[in-house]
């Protein structure tokens, strides 16, 4: 009788989204490409405060890709996401929330992801997006 072996359980890893879309690399573009967006956009940019959007690019990069299953230096550095907490001081209306997607529509567009990468990565940021809104308008 041939032997056979066997699979412990926990042996076998499936790739996370974050792997599977190409890493740290793609969120970092993802990133970039809104924040290019947002730098032009007059309803959004008066809600950075910093002169340069770097740190939040940085910022939503790293949440981005723990989220996704990379590493988790997000909350190393910041602790919980506590999303809508740190968007609380913002007027965050439908207005901004159209603009937000409207960007982020064209970043995921430029990534180039497979039909079922970019369904799943859009109906996240759609939800994160709704999530966000804290003003009626």
């Amino acid at each position: 009788m041939d032997r056979v072996n066997e699979i412990r359980r926990g042996t076998l890893q499936e790739q996370t989204f974050y792997e599977q879309v190409g890493g740290e690399e793609t969120f970092r573009r993802l990133v970039h490409r809104f924040y290019e967006g947002v730098a032009e956009d007059p309803l959004l940019r008066p809600m950075y405060p910093e002169e340069d959007l770097g740190p939040a690019e940085e910022r939503l990069a790293l949440f981005l890709i723990q989220y996704w299953g990379g590493p988790t230096t997000y909350s190393d550095n910041r602790g919980h996401p506590r999303l809508r907490m740190r968007h609380a001081p913002f007027t965050v209306d439908r207005a901004a929330h159209d603009a937000w997607l409207k960007h982020m529509r064209v970043a995921v567009e430029e990534l180039g992801l497979s039909e079922e990468h970019e369904h799943t990565l859009w109906k996240y940021l759609t939800y994160a997006a709704a999530s966000m809104v804290n003003t009626a308008g």
